[in-house]
């Protein structure tokens, strides 16, 4: 049977472009559709925007430690038309960068959402084309918990906090994840007085739980409230504002809500029952090929629940790209790729791997091992003191797990994203030359700490002594 395109790909987000540039490089015909701009949310309104916003954030709160002045008298120049700068810049990396990069992908932006005619047909604002292949990369949305007054009082979100034409004097965070930390610090940085609400007895619930406290103690000492194990029970409109009640009879008024609790599925407009395909409320059913219940339609990125971080939705496209095009016995499951993430804050915080929660439930035997920043001579002459690097590892070696909080977290987990997708050890970590004085130097001294673990044995203690005077 002919059809329109080899390739339809539904979403360019992070998933979606991967997929279809790498697919029209292949020499594929590819058409891809997205109801709004190129990019999707990771460019538009989540992980660039945001990156941006902690900079500028980072650097008046640096300029106002130096210089010994209070936020509201260093009222930056940064900080003038922030979101218009920032609009901007985004405008140029989707328009003028990213998009020449579509050349051989016919394109339907912003032409109203795309829904399943049948098994290989979509349709677009009238218009039916097909394919052989179908990728769905649809993404997700920010979810709005059902907190009463709350939906009525229309709260921020990642879509459109990075509209605003000031930085408000006071906001409310509701939620304690990734995302809310981010945006509190840099917000609270650039002179808005944040009171955080969250339901879990700590920020980060899902993260490690040292590297979880050591960011509450500095969203404290930068003057953030933080409501823990707090649910709110009411949220109204006020003059100039809004209060919010909890349960336990906290009234926070505040001028702006950023509502930041997670991502929900949506997935109505796309009609999936035209084609057979199995989802739920937790994202479109996948197996570990990343095939649907209709072999040759793939979901991708978000839309599948399993890893929410612009990085896994990139790898999955090509994932999903490498499997439509392999018989079955050259396959690569998803599953077996470690999927590492960073947390934007200060310090920083990133991990991959099975955390000690996860190691302690499967009972599988580990040890730790840490380095500290405070103990190492580049941190502190850098005045980067704060922040660890912690290892779970066996015995023998085998690495499970790595937390790093602290300066240069993001560029330094990758080592260990690589060691544990591929097997390394820890002895391999320690022969490992890693240039000094960087703070990659810190990961080696776990290693160094594991073997001196391996040398406390009297045996292994008595046989080096043995080789050292008879070996030449």
């Amino acid at each position: 049977m002919e059809y329109d395109f080899d390739l339809i790909c539904i979403g360019l987000g992070p998933a979606g472009m991967a997929a279809s540039l790498t697919a029209a490089g292949a020499g594929l015909k590819v058409c891809a559709i997205d109801n709004n701009k190129l990019g999707g949310e990771c460019m538009n309104c989540g992980s660039i925007p945001s990156k941006a916003l902690l900079k500028i954030a980072k650097l008046r709160h640096d300029c106002t430690k130096l210089s010994k002045m209070h936020l509201e008298q260093f009222p930056s120049p940064q900080v003038k038309n922030l979101f218009e700068k920032l609009q901007a810049d985004i405008n140029f990396i989707r328009d003028k960068k990213s998009l020449r990069m579509f050349g051989n992908v016919e394109m339907l932006l912003e032409q109203g959402p795309a829904a399943f005619v049948d098994k290989h047909t979509i349709q677009v604002e009238g218009k039916k084309i097909s394919a052989a292949k179908i990728f769905i990369a649809a993404g997700s949305r920010p979810e709005i918990l059902p907190i009463p007054g709350l939906k009525e009082c229309s709260p921020l979100t990642n879509q459109n906090i990075f509209t605003l034409s000031a930085i408000p004097e006071s906001m409310a965070v509701i939620g304690g994840g990734a995302a809310a930390c981010e945006l509190a610090q840099a917000f609270s940085r650039l002179g808005c007085k944040i009171t955080m609400f969250m339901r879990s007895q700590h920020l980060l619930s899902k993260c490690d739980y040292e590297a979880a406290i050591l960011l509450e103690e500095q969203l404290r000492k930068e003057g953030i409230t933080l409501l823990a194990a707090t649910s709110l029970k009411n949220v109204e409109a006020i003059d100039g504002g809004y209060e919010l009640t909890t349960d336990s009879g906290w009234n926070v008024e505040v001028n702006k809500i950023l509502a930041s609790t997670g991502r929900s599925m949506d997935f109505s407009t796309l009609k999936l029952e035209n084609a057979g395909i199995k989802y739920s409320p937790f994202g479109i059913t996948t197996d570990k090929y990343l095939r649907t219940s209709v072999p040759w339609i793939y979901a991708i990125g978000d839309c599948n629940g399993q890893h929410q971080y612009s990085h896994s939705a990139m790898h999955q496209g090509m994932i999903a790209l490498l499997n439509a095009m392999r018989p079955y016995p050259f396959k690569k499951d998803f599953r077996k790729y470690a999927v590492p993430y960073t947390i934007f804050t200060e310090p920083q915080i990133s991990a991959v791997g099975m955390s000690a929660h996860e190691l302690n439930d499967q009972q599988v035997p580990y040890e730790t091992y840490v380095a500290h920043y405070d103990d190492y001579g580049a941190a502190i002459a850098q005045e980067t003191k704060t922040g660890f690097v912690k290892v779970f590892a066996s015995s023998n070696g085998a690495i499970y797990g790595a937390v790093i909080a602290g300066e240069g977290s993001g560029e330094m987990i990758n080592e260990w994203t690589l060691a544990i997708q591929h097997n390394l050890r820890m002895q391999d970590i320690l022969m490992t030359q890693h240039s000094f004085p960087t703070m990659g130097v810190l990961s080696r001294r776990t290693a160094e700490a594991w073997m001196m673990n391996r040398m406390q044995s009297n045996t292994r203690r008595k046989l080096a002594r043995f080789l050292f005077k008879n070996c030449y």
